[in-house]
């Protein structure tokens, strides 16, 4: 079964939610996650984070902190 809301994205601008989503497919979060970064990564001080909720891990992280 598919829960739909184990993907998590959040965008987030200087520190504060800015937009949000939930998704049961990993595949379709992660296509959001590149598209997100594609439209609001220039942001000033956006950051973009998707996070398996099941698994508490995070799976992405734009600016990558690396």
């Amino acid at each position: 079964m598919i829960d739909p809301c184990r993907y998590y994205l959040l965008l987030e601008a200087g520190g504060r939610p800015v937009q949000h989503g939930w998704w049961g497919s990993a595949e379709v979060a992660r296509d959001k996650f590149r598209r997100w970064v594609g439209e609001y990564g220039s942001m000033p001080g956006a950051r973009i984070t998707l996070n398996d909720e099941a698994s508490v891990e995070v799976l992405a992280i734009w600016p990558d902190p690396r």
